[in-house]
């Protein structure tokens, strides 16, 4: 049985034009991942990574080329359609979290079930709840926003991302706003949920972070430079240990 595509592009390109000058921030990329893989794309300042993320994440689109996401072929859509995809497709998790302030972890990762339209879900508040033991905030659902750490705020964001079963889960430096720790113990989880089967595209600048992932792909001036598997990985424990070691 041939494994399910949910990202493949074709020759995607995207290009910004300032009066006649032309600067392609992507070129020619060819990528395809498969459900259930982890993967980190990484880049210098200007590589593309940016982007890239927000064509993968339905907030752009190519200026040539293909996007399919989850076998919906994203070009022909519209701006209404394209909010749904991302509502039903995608779960977004961000640097800065993103979360409404004075509200409570539940009720943040309850939004995307009450816009979502599709009916599928009928019982909000029992499917944000799970997703919050799924992080490992069982303790903490409802506390205000404000009355969390970082590395709790993140988690709350990673709730929201799952509570709706998005085919991809995509990451953009989830833990930039983190010590090293936390980002640690955040890149873990990420080990955890991709073991339950989430697929999971993980932008981030920091190497140490990329090594949780089971692929790397690295751009540089808006192409695919390298595109390989990690060999050896890093785990809670060894990553701990070596920031034990430099610190």
């Amino acid at each position: 049985m041939t494994p399910k595509k949910v990202i493949a592009t074709k020759k995607l390109s995207r290009v910004f034009k300032t009066g006649e000058l032309a600067v392609y921030a992507l070129n020619n990329v060819n990528i395809a991942i498969e459900e259930g893989e982890f993967v980190a794309i990484m880049g210098a300042s200007g590589s593309g990574k940016s982007t890239l993320l927000n064509i993968l994440g339905c907030l752009d689109k190519p200026t040539s080329g293909d996007y399919y996401l989850d076998g919906i072929h994203i070009n022909a859509l519209n701006k209404n359609e394209l909010a749904d995809i991302r509502n039903q497709k995608i779960g977004f998790i961000f640097q800065s979290y993103n979360l409404l302030s004075r509200t409570t972890a539940i009720e943040n990762v309850e939004l995307p079930l009450i816009y979502n339209r599709t009916g599928k879900f009928s019982n909000s508040k029992e499917r944000a709840k799970k997703a919050l033991e799924q992080v490992g905030l069982n303790n903490r659902i409802y506390h205000k926003t404000n009355e969390l750490s970082g590395g709790e705020q993140q988690r709350v964001a990673i709730a929201r991302a799952l509570v709706n079963d998005p085919a991809l889960i995509l990451s953009d430096e989830a833990t930039g706003n983190l010590d090293s720790k936390t980002s640690i113990e955040v890149a873990d989880l990420f080990v955890k949920l991709n073991n339950e089967g989430k697929t999971i595209l993980m932008i981030t600048h920091e190497p140490d972070i990329a090594q949780f992932a089971k692929r790397m792909i690295y751009l540089r001036d808006g192409s695919v430079l390298t595109d390989e598997l990690i060999k050896n990985r890093s785990t809670k424990e060894s990553a701990l240990k070596a920031l034990e070691i430099t610190t």
